[in-house]
């Protein structure tokens, strides 16, 4: 019986090890991709926007009140560009507040690195 119980460990083990690896060298690539993208400024239009939650607990000492809860939040827009191609990418939250779906502009980026957002102004 303790040998298939160190077996189910060392699998376990290496799978977690294996998925934090490969994530670690998923966003390195992606990192590196990005910066030696060039940074271009389209035209294009914000046709989504969505926000990703993510909470944790963490707990401190022995007593109720030592419990922490926190959350974060990740904000998205989608931008259609003139040839009707679509991306979505991250942006900072003072920026996303003042996005509207269906405004117009200028979008830079560099890969899937948003840089800013140029509005149309009317008028």
């Amino acid at each position: 019986m303790f040998p298939i119980i160190t077996v189910i460990f060392v699998v376990g083990f290496a799978l977690v090890f294996g998925l934090v690896a490969a994530n670690i060298i998923r966003g390195g690539m992606e990192w590196g991709a990005n910066n030696s993208s060039p940074v271009l400024t389209v035209v294009a239009k914000v046709v989504a926007k969505r926000t990703a939650v993510g909470s944790s607990h963490h707990h401190h000492g022995g007593d109720a009140s030592s419990h922490h809860f926190s959350s974060s939040s990740t904000y998205f827009a989608t931008f259609e560009v003139e040839s009707g191609d679509r991306m979505e990418l991250k942006v900072p939250g003072k920026e996303y507040g003042m996005l509207a779906e269906g405004d117009t502009g200028n979008l830079t980026f560099q890969g899937t690195r948003y840089k800013g957002f140029d509005r149309n102004r009317a008028g």
